[in-house]
């Protein structure tokens, strides 16, 4: 009787939108496998984290709240561990050591660690409700963030580790701590970034910046993924040229097609209104989350929730504003639609969590 009130008690326009999303992936990298000739083998390995993903989400949301709240911790030092263990025993992909495998499935730690440090924050920020306003949270919530951002770094994954980092900015913002403490902390960044473009940053590296803010620098080098993109993004229109029938996927122009560029595909594909249509389920989700968010009944759901939402939109804007050439691309998948099973299931591992939060 209580499953069955808690089963009703879900969001479920939340998970609809979720499980849209999550369709729409499924289908554009089926398509990308068929124009490729590889028989499905991405999407079906998609396929199947999405069905154990699904199953986790559900396990995740009848569980009580409070089994979140006693075990962050070990979830936080799992995580770590597991960082920690794949530096050691991890293989190395396109040059970051950052995946365990175990035959044709790889799983990559990083992602657990996004659903360890949502819910270790949560509790850590809880237990200092009246001490948000203090530099004693500001710094000891930065430790608590920058321990596995260096574990990220030895990899080396930049793009996770500086997920994590603005994961934990937009938190400062979000629960109000002094803005002299961040105008400060901007400030040394700044003075870091000049001393590291002068004494640190190698030529190749100084050019990858230089494409960013201008991919037309180096369009068959560091510029040629960025340019790709917008090509691909450009030449949809408004309806798109079809599934499987877009030159710049489906004739292998665009890297990583699957993965960090899905929705360049997305939008070659389905054109402005595909584009429109995957952005609006995004916005539903985020809306449905803030709503969850607002209704919270205590400061652990409640930070559970806003973590959740942080992680998921940054990760959104950070991939979208790097398809279409606004940020520089960093190798952040797109939530629920790159292909990738531990980002999948991760993802709908966190979602779990926050409906477990909702519907307690």
């Amino acid at each position: 009787m209580i499953t069955l009130q808690k089963f009703r008690s879900l969001d479920w326009v939340l998970l609809a939108s979720t499980f849209l999303l999550l369709v729409i992936g499924i289908v554009v990298i089926y398509s990308i496998d068929v124009a490729r000739a590889t028989s499905g083998a991405n999407g079906g390995r998609q396929l199947i984290a999405f069905s154990l993903g699904v199953i986790l989400l559900f396990t995740a949301a009848f569980a009580a709240d409070t089994f979140y709240r006693a075990t962050a911790p070990w979830w936080y030092v799992a995580g770590l561990l597991l960082l920690g263990l794949v530096l050691v025993f991890g293989v190395t992909i396109r040059g970051t050591q950052g995946w365990f495998q175990f035959g044709g499935f790889s799983l990559q730690p990083v992602e657990f660690m996004k659903v360890a440090l949502v819910l270790m924050f949560a509790k850590f920020a809880a237990r200092q409700r009246s001490a948000f306003k203090q530099f004693s949270f500001f710094a000891g919530s930065a430790v608590l963030v920058a321990v596995p951002m260096v574990f990220v770094l030895a990899q080396p994954d930049l793009g996770s580790a500086l997920l994590l980092g603005l994961f934990w900015l937009v938190m400062m913002v979000m629960v109000r701590v002094r803005w002299r403490y961040l105008i400060g902390l901007v400030a040394l960044g700044a003075v870091a970034a000049s001393l590291a473009w002068v004494f640190v940053l190698q030529p190749y590296q100084k050019d990858r910046l230089i494409t960013f803010v201008n991919p037309a620098h180096d369009s068959l080098g560091a510029g040629y993924n960025i340019t790709q993109s917008i090509i691909a993004v450009g030449s949809g229109r408004w309806f798109g040229r079809g599934l499987g029938f877009g030159s710049q996927s489906q004739l292998r122009f665009l890297p990583e097609s699957h993965t960090d560029f899905i929705f360049a595909v997305i939008a070659e594909a389905f054109g402005l209104l595909g584009a429109v249509i995957v952005l609006s389920l995004m916005g539903m989700a985020l809306y449905r989350l803030t709503r969850m968010m607002t209704a919270a009944r205590d400061d652990f759901s409640m930070l559970v929730i806003t973590g959740a939402l942080v992680m998921l939109a940054a990760q959104w804007v950070v991939n979208i504003g790097a398809t279409i050439g606004l940020l520089p691309v960093t190798g952040v998948p797109l939530p629920l639609l790159s292909y990738g099973g531990s980002s999948l299931i991760s993802t709908l591992l966190l979602l779990g969590i926050v409906e477990s939060m909702y519907a307690s």
